[in-house]
């Protein structure tokens, strides 16, 4: 089933094309990897599909609704949470904090859904930040903070996740710990669309690769196949890749 669908998404920074007339699908229950050099567009495609920015043209449709127009939050409550690929906690709250306050704001106002301190208490002890609790989040490590990225965005309830570059800076062990949330949180039911540039990691999780460069899609389709494609392999990862 589809999740969600770009057709044609175009956006200009004034005369820059970030992007150009990409249409993408993302099935419910996939992981899929969005790849591509620095400044292919792959952050400005996230911040469409969470409706920071404005589409120029185009349009943008979850579960069959279009979110062309919509807002962040409006967008968020409808079930499709982000990280960012530089942490973006309140600082001068501390990790229980940090989360509680996702969960209320960023959940669909229904009957119910009122966030419990054990459903809070459950997102801490699961992503490793039990000792942390009460930790200010401008002391934490980096890897901490990507486990509190990704805490604070399934607080919201998601469906789909979109997640930004986590494994970034990260060392082997963190990498792997990384690659086993995701796909634990795939089996538990979440679609996840990530950015990586950690090409092991990603070809590790991946059900599926979309390549962008120059603001245009260039590839898609499943891993293997698409890490030999010539144009790839061009424009991205390079021969070295390819015979390593």
């Amino acid at each position: 089933m589809k999740l969600l669908e770009g057709i044609e998404v175009t956006k200009h920074f004034g005369g820059l094309a970030a992007l150009h007339k990409v249409s993408f699908q993302v099935l419910e229950g996939e992981i899929v990897g969005l790849i591509g050099p620095n400044g292919a567009g792959k952050t400005t495609l996230f911040n469409l599909i969470a409706g920071t920015f404005p589409l120029t043209s185009g349009a943008m449709r979850f579960q069959d609704e279009d979110i062309t127009a919509l807002k962040p939050h409006k967008i968020c409550k409808l079930g499709i949470a982000r990280t960012f690929q530089i942490p973006k906690p309140f600082p001068r709250m501390d990790v229980y904090e940090n989360i509680h306050a996702v969960s209320i704001f960023g959940r669909a106002k229904r009957k119910g859904t009122a966030p419990t301190r054990l459903e809070i208490d459950q997102l801490i002890e699961t992503f490793g930040l039990a000792e942390k609790r009460s930790t200010l989040a401008s002391n934490l490590s980096v890897f901490e903070l990507r486990m509190l990225e990704i805490a604070r965005a399934l607080a919201t309830k998601p469906k789909l996740l979109l997640l930004d570059e986590v494994m970034a800076g990260l060392n082997p062990t963190e990498t792997s710990q990384i690659s086993d949330i995701v796909r634990r949180l795939r089996a538990e039911g979440l679609t996840i669309l990530l950015i990586e540039h950690n090409m092991r990691g990603t070809m590790g999780v991946s059900d599926r690769l979309i390549v962008l460069d120059q603001g245009m899609k260039i590839a898609d389709g499943e891993p293997e196949e698409v890490c030999r494609a010539p144009r790839v392999v061009e424009a991205y990862l390079g021969e070295a890749y390819v015979a390593s």
